[in-house]
């Protein structure tokens, strides 16, 4: 193989591609949020609510899960506009994901609370707990914790499926390398860079993550294994 590497070449759009990498944070942090929210209110209603909204919440998932994430773009991008609503590229971008994302969350957390034991539902109804105190503290919290490696797996694939949003002129990452590509003409280090850069971003995304897991349920975990001793010296 009689090729030179000349990655100095990219020092000179180093901008460009932070933007882009910037933009990527930025809309993964927004789909986390905004999808999870979304994830856990329509497992919750599926939960407790009707069959009716039962049924629509999951056409919804299944609609969104069997379907590519590149055509719910374009759906949105391209075909909104037809029906007289136009958004720009970035806010498609971002409708577009945290719909993805919700609908994953929602299949996950819902496994999550189909696996909470019924003898703790029972537990908590003979304590005297409300139901929305059973739902939240029995039920919702409990299946969180379960499901959260699962959760953080999903938030993970779905940073990276970001580079999608470029086929729709969104200026994340992968959008910023095709234009530097074509400036430079340097592909293999162009891409091997981006490449590197998803690799860092997706190794500190996970280690966000646990420090957040370990914050919302190690500090419960830790609760209760100190209840006792703090009853004791009561």
């Amino acid at each position: 193989m009689n090729y030179t590497f000349q990655f100095g070449v990219l020092a000179q759009y180093q901008s460009q591609l932070l933007a882009g990498l910037w933009l990527t944070v930025q809309i993964s942090a927004f789909a986390i949020i905004c999808g999870t929210s979304f994830g856990i209110l329509f497992a919750s209603l599926r939960s407790v609510a009707g069959r009716p909204v039962r049924i629509l919440i999951d056409a919804y998932v299944e609609l969104i899960r069997n379907t590519p994430f590149l055509v719910q773009l374009f759906i949105i991008y391209f075909g909104l506009p037809a029906g007289g609503v136009r958004v720009s590229a970035i806010t498609a971008a971002l409708i577009g994901v945290t719909i993805n994302l919700a609908a994953y969350s929602t299949e996950i957390i819902r496994a999550g609370i189909e696996a909470v034991h019924k003898s703790q539902i029972e537990a908590g109804e003979a304590l005297g707990f409300t139901q929305f105190q059973i739902f939240r503290y029995v039920i919702l919290i409990p299946a969180l914790q379960k499901v959260y490696p699962a959760l953080s797996s999903q938030f993970v694939l779905m940073m990276l499926a970001t580079s999608i949003c470029s086929a729709i002129s969104v200026n994340e990452l992968t959008a910023a390398a095709s234009f530097v590509q074509s400036q430079s003409y340097r592909s293999f280090e162009v891409y091997l860079a981006v490449t590197a850069l998803y690799l860092v971003l997706a190794l500190i995304l996970r280690g966000i993550l646990a420090l957040v897991g370990l914050w919302l349920f190690g500090r419960r975990t830790a609760r209760r294994a100190l209840k006792p001793v703090v009853e004791a010296s009561a």
